[in-house]
Formats: C-alpha cells, structure tokens, sequence
C-alpha cells in the first residue's frame, strides 16, 4: 500500500484511524477531529517525533479509518476499539476506565446520579459522556431545576404510612419536597422525572425557554452574575446531544451493513455493535459482475464478513430487504427511524468516504485514468459524441446595473486554466439586462477565437436557466456554432441542467463526477466575475473621491494615474512626492483621502 497516497486521500472528517503492520494487525487507534490533518503529521520531518513514534510508524503498512459525525463520538469509538482491539502502542497509554453516564434508578421515587458501572437492573442510563465537567454541569442544572432526593432511602407506601423516615437538611434547604414522609405525591415527582429524560434526550426546549426567562430577568436587575450562570447553562443546553450511537444500550448485538454503488463499482461498510458499542468497522470494495444487481452485492458482502468475523448478529441492519438461506439464523432489518437508522446512515457515510478516498487515490496515482472517468461521465450525462477536454463557463455580475461585467473561466482536462481566464466590460447594454450582457459576451469572446483562429471549446456552460440558455443558443446560432459546441445551462436553485430544445432538466445525483465539475466551475467564474466587479466599482469610487479634492481637475488626476497607475499606488506615495505633481496643499488633502 502506497501510504502517501492513502494519507493524502484521507478525509477531513472527525473519526478515529488505526495503524496496521506487516501481518494486518491493529498496532494503534487514535482519534482526530480532522483525520486528514492528524494522520498527515505522523508521516512529516522526523525531527519532531519522539523515539517511540517514530518506531511505530516505520511499522505502518496501512491505514484505516471510520468517520463519525462529531469529536465526541471520535473520543467514544477510539475508548470501544482500544479495549476491544488492544493495540500494542495504546496498551500503556490507556487504562480500563469507562466514560461515565447519568443514570435514572429503577425504584420508587427515582434519584438521578453519576455511575461509570452499566448495571442491567432495569434503571435508564443517559450517555455516556466524554466530558465529566460537562457531566457534573449537567447534573447541576438538573439539581438546580428539580426537587429530586438524593438519599439511598428504601422508600415504599408502608414505609410512608408507618412513618419511618424523617425530613433531613435538603427539605429545610428547599432543595426536596420529602417524598419520604408523603409530602410530595408519587405522581408529582413522576412529572419531574419525565421531564429530566426529555432534558437527558436533548428534548429541552421549554427548559431552555425558561432559562431564558430567568436570563434576562437577572440582567434587567443587574444581577450580571446570575445572569452570565444561566447564559453558561443555556448555552450547555442548546449544544447538548444527549445520545450516542458509538455506546448505545439500547442497541445490543447488531450487525450493520451499507452499500454504494457507482458504475462498475460498490463500495461496502460494515459495523459491528457488541453489548451496546460498537467495536468494529470496515470497509469492502466490490466489483460488478454481469447483471449483478445490488441486492446480490450486498450478500455478497454479508456472506464474506460472516466469514471473516466468524458469526453474524442475531439482527442484521441493512439498507433494503434482502434474504437468503444461508443467513437464516439472522433477522434483516430496514430501520426507518430512531438508533439503527442512524447507525445505518452512518454505514452509509463510512461507506461514501471509502469511495471518495478511492477516487482521491486514483487521481493521484493515475491522472489520466481518473480524467478518462471524469470525461466519460459528462460526455454520457451530458449527451455529447466527444469528451469535452475543453470547457468553458460563462457569469454576468453587476449590481443594480452598475458596472456592468462578465466573466469567462476555462477548463482544461478537467482543470482550471487560468492563464485562459477573461474578463468583459458591458459595453453595448444599458441598465440591468443580464441576457443582453450574456449574447454580447458570447459574441465577442467567440467572435475573437474564430478570428484569431484559437481552438473552441466543446462545451459552454451558462450561469442560469431556460432564458441564459436561450440567449447562449441564438448568439452560437449567429456564428454558426451551434454544431460545433455543446451548450448547457446550470442553474442555482436545484441545481438542476437545461438542455437545447428540452423543456425537462436533467437531475444528477449530488455526488455525481458530472455535476460536481460544473458546480465547481460556476462557482468559480462566480468568484472571478464578483471579485472584477467589486475592483471595479472600488476603483470608480476612488477615482470620483480624488476629482472632489479641491486642486484636482482630469487633467492631474490623468497626470497621477500614468505616474503611479493606481489609486492605491497614489496613496500609498509619501506627501512631498505627490506635492511636486499637484502642489501640497492639495498633495496634503490626498493623504487625507482613505481606500
């Protein structure tokens, strides 16, 4: 495995990665919140490393990786695989401590508490939580919103009825309402219990709501202290996600697969979940037999990783109903909502990354390869007979009419030409007439290559709808082009592609290699047009500043501009030099003058 081009193809996601050897072995796990970043500095000078580092990178033979949605999830999946993989780099780096959770006891009259020991005895567990400040933050809030006990008092009817308790400090404290004695009803502290869940499950809008309130009761009575507590709390709240899908309990014994599909290809990720966490992941890439459908594929992969791991889970999480009998003994599910379907999409995610890092490699190690696919697929999406090694994109920029311009990016096999780039002044339009502008464009960039005799492109690409795209046809019309050069529009809102003659637009998926090389264009010769545009009206602003300054007519702005070419070129020359051009009184008004 050529690991530089594996790094350099890594994604910038959050996740964790693991270092393999020779043998295939796990040798470390690490976590990143940008695994591109992360892995990249293992591999740079080795003047900064310490020994053992650099050791153990000499013994890298491949990398792999799972992304996650979040750094927290990261820290959990790293702890899951580290105990369950052991890897020999981490052995001595990491203890058997678990993250801790928030646990509501199953008992009458719940408490609520810290606990790092899962215990199955039918009590909810919230978590776990990578961050024990936040955890203690937390628990706080909830102390502070609720009348919840925190003794280890057995409490039961006849306990209450014989009055075997006793009120203690934190009733006195009104910190508890003394469920113990029958002060506070079962159902009441229910109400309360409920609503710590709806918290503890991220459901805390009117929580935060209510914090709110008392947010800017306490900053209207100057209680700014008060005020910057709850700030910190609402802050907590509105950030907090409750639920992990790296440690789940609710999840036990599940095997996740999904599968992507693309030309001759499919790319599969596969995730184990063992008593709640999940301590496997990888990646499989598939080629497509004859007729082959999807569907075959992906028990295909199902069959190959029971292989692998020995047995299957009992349940079976897969993107699409699939059976056979050879996995009898394991239940499909399509989840439609809920844990397993976002352990499901993030299969899916793993699985989009792994392709991506495959494309990413190929264009790396075999340019011309990776350009072949990217010119069959828009020549076949975009019904052409030839590849379009030569494109071209069109936008119009101006602001309620002033300062009319337009721009022209080129691309080269597939690349940015920018030595290509040209930029237009409206000339023959009046006001804001974006496909007067757009015919006028066309007519004189094209009208300028046939009479230069330069090369056409084989494909325009228009920044907009039906009616840029009509106007671009009738100005290739008017030259003759229209058999020459493919001409598209791209338009914003969908990004949806208009065809000559074809009221109906064509639809790509969002990854498609097609779709993404058209939208990077447009928003490129977007950024070229706005950024010629913007010098421009900067520079008419100026200009009509430094003809107000007293002492300065045309002529010795005329006389300013050849001699330093530019406003800023004027204005950044000292005083006594634009003094022997204009005098200094009205040399001393111009250093006065700002950009």
């Amino acid at each position: 495995m050529d690991l530089k081009s594996v790094v350099a193809a890594l994604p910038s996601q959050s996740g964790v990665y693991r270092f393999l050897n020779k043998s295939g072995t796990v040798i470390y796990v690490g976590k990143a919140k940008n695994l591109k970043k992360r892995v990249t500095q293992y591999f740079q000078s080795e003047r900064n490393k310490e020994t053992k580092t650099a050791v153990m990178v000499k013994k890298i033979a491949a990398i792999e990786y799972t992304v996650v949605t979040s750094e927290a999830d990261a820290f959990l999946l790293e702890n899951n695989l580290i105990k369950e993989l052991q890897p020999r780099y981490n052995i001595l780096l990491k203890d058997d401590k678990t993250f801790p959770w928030i646990s509501i006891k199953n008992e009458p009259f719940p408490r609520v508490f810290s606990t790092r020991h899962h215990v199955k005895d039918g009590s909810k567990y919230f978590g776990p939580y990578t961050s024990a400040s936040f955890k203690h933050i937390l628990l706080d809030l909830i102390t502070q919103l609720f009348y919840l006990r925190t003794c280890n008092l057995t409490i039961t009817k006849e306990s209450i009825a014989s009055g075997k308790h006793k009120v203690c400090l934190k009733y006195h404290l009104k910190r508890c309402k003394a469920p113990c004695v029958g002060a506070q009803t079962e159902e009441e502290y229910s109400d309360q219990i409920r609503a710590v869940e709806a918290i503890l499950c991220g459901k805390s809008r009117q929580v935060i709501s209510w914090i709110s309130e008392k947010m800017n009761k306490a900053a209207a009575e100057l209680r700014y202290e008060d005020a910057l507590s709850y700030k910190k709390q609402l802050s907590l709240l509105e950030n907090y996600q409750s639920k992990s899908i790296i440690v789940n309990p609710s999840i036990s014994n599940v095997d996740v697969f999904s599968i992507i599909r693309y030309e001759m290809e499919s790319f599969v990720n596969y995730i184990r979940v063992v008593e709640g966490s999940i301590v496997q992941s990888y990646n499989m890439e598939l080629k497509l037999g004859i007729e082959e459908s999807k569907e075959d594929q992906l028990l295909y992969a199902i069959r190959e990783a029971g292989r692998l791991v020995g047995s299957l889970a009992p349940e079976i999480v897969v993107p699409f109903m699939v059976s056979d009998a050879e996995l009898s003994q394991s239940r499909f599910h399509v989840p439609q909502r809920g844990d397993k379907l976002r352990l499901l999409e993030m299969s899916q995610m793993n699985a989009r990354a792994f392709r991506m890092e495959k494309m990413k490699r190929v264009e790396l190690t075999d340019p011309d390869r990776s350009l072949n696919r990217l010119m069959q697929a828009v020549r076949h999406d975009l019904r052409m007979s030839v590849y379009p090694l030569h494109i071209e994109c069109f936008d119009n920029s101006s602001i309620l009419g002033t300062n009319p311009v337009a721009a022209c990016v080129v691309f080269k096999k597939g690349k940015p030409s920018k030595k290509d780039y040209r930029k237009f002044h409206i000339k023959t339009v009046i006001g804001p007439d974006d496909y007067a502008s757009m015919r006028e464009v066309l007519l004189r960039r094209y009208s300028r290559l046939i009479g230069e005799g330069e090369p056409l492109p084989q494909l325009i690409v228009v920044d907009g709808g039906k009616g840029q795209l009509g106007i671009a046809v009738k100005a290739l019309e008017d030259l003759g082009l229209t058999q020459k050069i493919v001409v598209v529009a791209l338009a914003k809102r969908l990004e949806e592609i208009y065809f000559p003659g074809d009221p109906d637009p064509l639809f790509l998926d969002k990854n498609s290699p097609t779709l993404r090389l058209l939208m990077q264009m447009r928003d490129e010769a977007h950024r070229f047009g706005i950024t010629f545009h913007r010098n421009q009206r900067n520079k008419q602003l100026l200009e009509s500043r430094l003809r107000l300054i007293p002492g300065i007519g045309p002529a010795r702005e005329a006389k300013l501009l050849r001699k330093y070419k530019t406003i800023k070129g004027i204005l950044a020359s000292p005083v006594e030099e634009l003094a022997k051009e204009v005098g200094m009184a009205a040399a001393q008004r111009i250093e006065g003058l700002s950009i």
